[in-house]
């Protein structure tokens, strides 16, 4: 039943085209057009509200569209769902473990579902638990684990099946930094064997780190798509300025500012621009008379694209 190296049609993924998800008088998803290729991996972000976790089921086959035309895997979800859904790894932003059972068990039953004799399902289950680094928590029950080993499981338990498609959403939500490395190196793996993996998370660092090409949605649309190092030059620049002052800036100091960086943003405690040359842009603020309270200078970051496309920070 391993179905891992079946390629889906022409080397795309997922392809959707003027997807639309309608809750009553809301529109959640306004006419998406989106393809994710076959071995890549595959960041789908935006502030809450902005429609890519009703993108993220309807893409999983969980939820159908309202509209629009959705392939996944080369099959139709509203003919072939069942189908489709055999070949999927879903990993849900809850760990959704059966705490009665052990680490092994909660893999071998999960294994049964999809139709794998009891031999095959705890073989998967032995290899998917080496895969997580849980060996040695093989007999634990569930609720025994840390919080990173349950995400670990959890992770595990979606590639139990060998999916030729993986839907990771938030898979390192509530983990602290060390916990957060070890998932991504487990990812980073299955990345290395071209698994395709779509992602949605908070931790922008998580997105800059793992995905080959990122799409940003906000309030329904899709408002950028590209790698992140593409977005990070088209939007932000090469390095970002923070300029704190006593007071709320005057318009004589966005005057001044705007002849220093052709895009800044204007913040209730700062400004921020966006420019080549961080220290450049420092001396020609201070040249110009400007004296601000405190000045920081950094590289440009996929925070800083998501505050330039929807003047919101992705938590918020």
């Amino acid at each position: 039943m391993d179905t891992k190296n079946d390629p889906p049609l022409d080397g795309i993924a997922v392809r959707g085209r003027g997807l639309i998800k309608r809750f009553s008088d809301l529109t959640a998803v306004d006419s998406v057009n989106i393809d994710v290729y076959s071995g890549e991996f595959f960041g789908l972000l935006g502030p809450n509200g902005a429609g890519k976790t009703s993108t993220m089921r309807m893409l999983s086959c969980i939820s159908r569209p309202t509209g629009g035309e959705l392939s996944v895997l080369g099959r139709n979800p509203r003919r072939d769902a069942a189908k489709i859904r055999a070949r999927l790894g879903i990993v849900h932003q809850e760990n959704n473990l059966d705490i009665d059972l052990t680490a092994l068990e909660n893999l071998t039953t999960y294994a049964r579902y999809f139709g794998y004799p009891k031999p095959e399902a705890r073989r998967r289950g032995r290899e998917m638990l080496h895969f997580a680094q849980l060996d040695e928590k093989a007999d634990s029950r569930a609720d025994e684990l840390s919080g990173g080993m349950q995400r670990r499981l959890a992770i595990a338990r979606g590639l139990v099946n060998s999916p030729a498609l993986v839907f990771l959403d938030e898979p390192t939500s509530g983990l602290d930094p060390q916990m957060r490395h070890i998932v991504w190196q487990r990812l980073l793996e299955l990345k290395q064997q071209r698994t395709t993996m779509v992602l949605t998370t908070h931790y922008m660092d998580e997105a800059e780190q793992l995905c080959d090409r990122i799409v940003i949605m906000d309030r329904g649309r899709i408002v950028a798509e590209g790698t992140p190092q593409m977005l990070i030059k088209e939007h932000a620049g090469q390095e970002v300025v923070e300029l704190w002052f006593p007071d709320n800036p005057t318009e004589e100091t966005t005057l001044l500012i705007s002849g220093v960086a052709e895009q800044f943003d204007i913040l209730p405690d700062r400004l921020i621009l966006y420019v080549p040359d961080g220290k450049a842009a420092v001396t020609e603020v201070h040249r110009r008379g400007l004296s601000p309270a405190r000045v920081t200078v950094r590289r440009s970051t996929l925070e800083d694209v998501f505050l330039r496309l929807t003047g919101r920070t992705l938590a918020e």
